[in-house]
């Protein structure tokens, strides 16, 4: 009975089996969707794939000057009124605002202080000109005077020889006449001469001896007078020096006054300028952003800000913030993705073919240093060879944007690889330009040297 009872059990468990075993045409299913799923692993391994570092920023200026900028006050004064409101758009030159000073008068007493300081100049203009031509008589005069000084030594000199000669004659004549003397007492002691010679010898000794005397005299005064001449001469030489060098101290004493009379005259037409530019006038085309100031209701100093002022410009940019990790990736001339703010776009970072929406740019700066946190700025321009960006009017200064900047291709099953492993991306290689150029710097060096 109970071999019976098995039986049954057994055969009922084959039954159960038979009926839980797949079909056929879904197992074959199965199998192709395993397949597929296979395939598609192999196809993904082997799909190109573009490596990508994705950045933030804002639309800017591709010029600085073209950025946004501040109108300063060009004097101190207060704010009158204003000729514009924020929004209005300005043309270059065109009055924005009227300067007042707080004193009313100021710009009429500058104006008599100008020409107070002109009659001044004019004054010290016409002092220095007659110093200078003292200067050119006293330069001019002191040869003649030393000339005629010295012709007057020349002229006592010569006096001064001719009584040399005239004492030298009368001494010859005193020694003739002194043995003349002697002789004729010795003839009168013998009894040869009479006294009336002897008298005679003896007067003509005194009169050759006084002329002796008076020559002697001649010559000493002769001497003096040498004396006296050079001292005037060597004291009119000392004046002459003395009255050209005071001359021309006081030329140079006023040739000062005159330079000092001119940067004073400077600083108050600098002044003088400046308070007559009381118009303040758009540097340029553009729209005024914010008007810092209120009209006649706070004092502004000189460079003070009055207004904020957006040029317009045609030449755009995007300024792109990227982390220092990322920055050896990439280089000058690297392509851009970009998507704007206000814009829907679709973008596959690994497939930029694919993307909607988004427009194309290249890296054409790269900063030198960082913002103080790690990181680095880079400057994406349009690309010409891609779509145009949005006109101005959609695209303005500031709007946020983000950007993709694309590296090396490679398939996604070694990108898959490389994430996993955490290897970095491809490092672009750097353009050639650089190796070009030098090369090219080379070669004309060479060919100047030959």
């Amino acid at each position: 009975m109970n071999s019976k009872l098995d039986d049954l059990s057994s055969l009922s468990w084959l039954e159960d089996l038979k009926a839980a075993q797949t079909a056929p045409i879904t197992a074959r299913f199965a199998r192709s969707l395993i397949s597929l799923f296979l395939a598609l692993l192999v196809f993904l391994a082997m799909t190109p794939w573009q490596q990508n570092v994705q950045g933030h920023g804002r639309v800017v200026a591709y010029t600085p000057a073209d950025r946004q900028q501040t109108i300063g006050a060009p004097v101190e004064g207060r704010i009158s009124r204003w000729f514009v409101k924020e929004g209005s758009r300005v043309k270059q030159g065109e009055v924005i605002a009227e300067l007042q000073d707080n004193d009313p008068l100021l710009l009429q007493r500058l104006n008599n202080e100008h020409q107070v300081l002109l009659d001044r100049q004019s004054a010290v203009e016409n002092r220095v000109e007659t110093f200078r031509q003292q200067l050119r008589m006293a330069e001019l005069s002191r040869p003649q005077a030393l000339t005629a000084s010295e012709a007057r030594l020349e002229m006592g000199k010569q006096r001064q020889k001719a009584a040399v000669q005239t004492l030298d004659a009368a001494r010859a004549a005193k020694q003739t006449a002194s043995l003349n003397l002697s002789r004729q007492q010795q003839l009168q002691q013998k009894g040869l001469a009479s006294r009336r010679t002897l008298e005679l010898a003896e007067l003509e000794m005194n009169q050759r001896d006084a002329e002796s005397e008076r020559a002697q005299a001649s010559l000493n005064a002769a001497k003096s007078e040498v004396d006296a001449l050079n001292a005037d001469w060597l004291k009119l030489s000392a004046d002459t020096t003395a009255s050209v060098e005071k001359t021309r101290a006081e030329l140079n004493k006023a040739i000062e006054d005159q330079n000092y009379v001119r940067a004073d005259l400077l600083k108050l037409e600098t002044r003088l300028a400046r308070q007559q530019t009381q118009a303040i006038k758009a540097p340029r085309d553009g729209t005024l952003l914010r008007l810092l100031a209120n009209p006649n209701a706070e004092q502004l100093k000189a460079g003070q800000a009055l207004a904020i002022l957006v040029p317009d410009t045609e030449q755009r940019a995007v300024e792109l913030w990227v982390d220092g990790n990322d920055l050896p990736l990439i280089v000058t001339g690297s392509h851009v993705r970009l998507q704007f703010e206000g814009y829907p776009s679709v973008q596959f970072g690994g497939w930029p073919e694919f993307s909607v929406g988004s427009f194309g740019g290249q890296v054409s700066l790269i900063d030198a240093t960082d913002d103080g946190k790690g990181h680095f700025r880079i400057l994406v321009s349009p690309d010409p060879s891609d779509i145009a960006w949005p006109d101005v009017r959609f695209l303005r200064q500031g709007v946020r944007v983000n950007g993709w900047i694309l590296l090396g291709r490679v398939s996604l099953g070694y990108e898959m690889w490389r994430i996993f492993n955490g290897f970095p991306a491809l490092v672009l290689p750097e353009p050639q330009v650089k190796e070009t150029s030098s090369v090219e710097g080379k070669k004309t060096d060479s060919e100047d040297k030959k």
